[in-house]
C-alpha cells in the first residue's frame, strides 16, 4: 500500500499531463484574478474574444508545463545546477515564442512582470518536482538493492548451511545404516533410508524456498529424529505436541533443523545424560523447542551461526525475532509463526468456455 509520498511521485510518472494541469491553474491565477478585478473595479467589458485568448494562454502554460515537467522527470542529473540552467534555457525560448504568438495574433497587453512569474514560476516548479521525483527513485533503488543484497546474503547463509549439514550429516547417517546392517534388521534398515531420502530430498529443495507450513517442517523433523534416534541408540527422544490450529501457519524453511541439530552438537548424550527434545507450540503462536541444558566438557568448535542466521531470516522473510532463554537449566527458543496467506479469488472466466462451465454448475 503507497503512502503520500509514493502517491503523489506515481502520478507525476504517469500521468504528468494531470499534475501539469494542476500547477497550470496555480500559475496562471494571476491572470485569471487581474482580468476579473478588471471587470470589476474598472468595468472593463470581457468579450468574446478576450476570453478566447485566455483559453489559448491557459493551453500554452499547460503544453509548456507537460513538456518541461516530462523533460524533468527523464532527466536524471545529479547537479541541481545544471537541472535548472537547462529548464531556465528552455523556459527563456517558451517565454520568447509566446511573445511572438501573441504578436502575430494580436493578443491583448498583459503586464510583463507577470507573464515573467507564470514562466519562470513554472520553471522553477518543474525542476523541483523533477529533481525530488530523482532523489525519491535513486532512494527507492538503493533500498531494493540493499533488500536484495539481504536476500542473497540470506540465500547464501542458507545454501552454506545446507552444504554443510550434507557432508557432516551424510558421514553420520552412513554409521547408523552400517549399525543397522551388521545387525541384520531389514525393516528398520529399509525405514533408515526412506527417512534418509526424505531428509536430503528436504534440504535440497529448501534453497528455493522461502517460508514452508508447520506441517512440512514437523515432516522434516521427524525424519530427522529417526536418523538421530538410531544414531544415539534410543538416548535421544522427541517430545511433540503441536496443536493442530498451528499446522498451516507458516516460518522460514528449515527453521528447525539449527534447532534440533544444536542439541546434539552442545550437548552430553550418553547412557548418563539422557536428552528430550519438547517441541511444542504456546497460546502467543510461538513454536518452542525446549530442552535441558547439559553442556558438554569441552565445547565443540562452531562458530555459533546457526541461531543468528536463522533469527536473520525471520527479520526479513516475516519482519519478527526468534527468542533465546535458559530458565531453570532449560534452554529455549521461541521461533514465531504466521497464518499461512489466502489464495486471492480468480475472477470469472468470461471465455465462452467460463460461461457454458458456470451455466453448468447452476
Amino acid at each position: 500500500m503507497m503512502d503520500r509520498s509514493d502517491s503523489f511521485m506515481f502520478t507525476a510518472r504517469t500521468r504528468p499531463w494531470l499534475l501539469s494541469l494542476v500547477c497550470t491553474f496555480f500559475v496562471i491565477y494571476p491572470t485569471a484574478a487581474w482580468q476579473f478585478c478588471a471587470f470589476i473595479y474598472c468595468h472593463e467589458p470581457v468579450s468574446a474574444q478576450n476570453m478566447c485568448f485566455f483559453v489559448l494562454r491557459f493551453v500554452y502554460h499547460w503544453a509548456f508545463f507537460w513538456f518541461l515537467l516530462n523533460y524533468n522527470l527523464r532527466r536524471e542529473w545529479e547537479s541541481f545546477s545544471v537541472r535548472l540552467l537547462y529548464s531556465f534555457g528552455i523556459s527563456t525560448l517558451a517565454f520568447g515564442l509566446y511573445f511572438f504568438l501573441g504578436w502575430l495574433i494580436g493578443m491583448p497587453y498583459i503586464p510583463v512582470s507577470m507573464m515573467t512569474f507564470q514562466f519562470f514560476a513554472a520553471c522553477l516548479i518543474c525542476v523541483f518536482i523533477g529533481y525530488i521525483y530523482y532523489l525519491f527513485d535513486k532512494q527507492r533503488k538503493r533500498e531494493q538493492e540493499l533488500e536484495q543484497l539481504q536476500i542473497n546474503s540470506l540465500e547464501s547463509q542458507l545454501h552454506a548451511l545446507s552444504n554443510q549439514i550434507n557432508p557432516h550429516f551424510f558421514f553420520n547417517s552412513l554409521n547408523g545404516m552400517s549399525a543397522l546392517i551388521r545387525k541384520n534388521d531389514k525393516e528398520k534398515s529399509l525405514l533408515y533410508v526412506n527417512k534418509l531420502s526424505d531428509i536430503f530430498r528436504y534440504i535440497l529443495q529448501s534453497e528455493h524456498r522461502g517460508l514452508v507450513t508447520l506441517r512440512e517442517e514437523l515432516a522434516f523433523v521427524d525424519a530427522y529424529r529417526h536418523v538421530l534416534v538410531v544414531r544415539f541408540a534410543n538416548k535421544l527422544d522427541f517430545k511433540i505436541d503441536v496443536d493442530e490450529q498451528w499446522l498451516d501457519h507458516q516460518l522460514p524453511v528449515l527453521s528447525l533443523l539449527p534447532l534440533v541439530e544444536n542439541v546434539s552438537v552442545h550437548n552430553i548424550i550418553d547412557s548418563e545424560h539422557h536428552m528430550t527434545v519438547h517441541i511444542f507450540t504456546n497460546e502467543k503462536g510461538e513454536l518452542v523447542v525446549s530442552n535441558r541444558l547439559m553442556p558438554k566438557l569441552n565445547p565443540p568448535l562452531t562458530n555459533g551461526s546457526g541461531i543468528a542466521n536463522l533469527s536473520a531470516r525471520y527479520r526479513l522473510l516475516m519482519g519478527k525475532d526468534v527468542k533465546v532463554e535458559e530458565v531453570d537449566g532449560m534452554f529455549q527458543v521461541k521461533a514465531p509463526l504466521q497464518p499461512k496467506p489466502h489464495p486471492q479469488p480468480q475472477p470469472p472466466s468470461s471465455s465462452p468456455e467460463g460461461e457454458r462451465k458456470v451455466k453448468s454448475e447452476k
